[in-house]
């Protein structure tokens, strides 16, 4: 995994829930590239059609709020985000994401900082957010080593299926 990541973000408010970035009305849908069309129609329909790709979604407090739904991370990753930056996670929709592979940053104020369209530089070692337009450097938490392991990984499965197969071949 990349330890220094740029892009281009789209900024949301605060307490988006679960059901505004992946409604339930789409929840029997199967194909990845659907399941991230409709990311985010609960706040903005155009947001997915229209989102940068390997960008960075920026939420203010409280993202990811309500169900323990899983398909919300899903829905980002599959509309090309690399990572969420929030002022703070729920803390269910938190470990979904690092459990399925989505970068999810605890970055205070982030979201007051920026507007729609600007370019982040992330620096997961530095614990950092660069905003290339005003230069301005944030502080972010840094993730644990664990969280790492299973991002790098493609998320706890494939963690899972690569730590399962070496003990097989022992």
């Amino acid at each position: 995994m990349e330890t220094v990541l740029t892009g281009k973000i789209i900024v949301v408010g605060d307490n988006i829930d679960t059901d505004q970035i992946y409604p339930g009305r789409f929840l029997a849908i199967t194909d990845p590239k659907e399941i991230g069309s409709h990311c985010l129609c609960g706040v903005n329909e155009e947001i997915a059609a229209n989102f940068p790709q390997g960008g960075f979604v920026v939420a203010g407090r409280n993202f990811g709020c309500g169900s323990s739904r899983e398909h919300a991370p899903i829905a980002l990753l599959n509309m090309g985000a690399s990572a969420v930056l929030a002022d703070s996670f729920a803390r269910i929709f938190f470990r979904n994401s690092i459990n399925l592979g989505l970068l999810p940053i605890i970055c205070k104020d982030v979201s007051k900082k920026v507007k729609d369209g600007q370019t982040l530089t992330l620096d997961l070692e530095q614990g950092t957010v660069t905003i290339r337009e005003t230069g301005e450097v944030l502080p972010c938490e840094r993730l644990g080593d664990q969280a790492m392991m299973i991002l790098e990984a493609g998320g706890i499965k494939p963690l899972m299926r690569r730590r399962f197969g070496k003990e097989k071949e022992s």
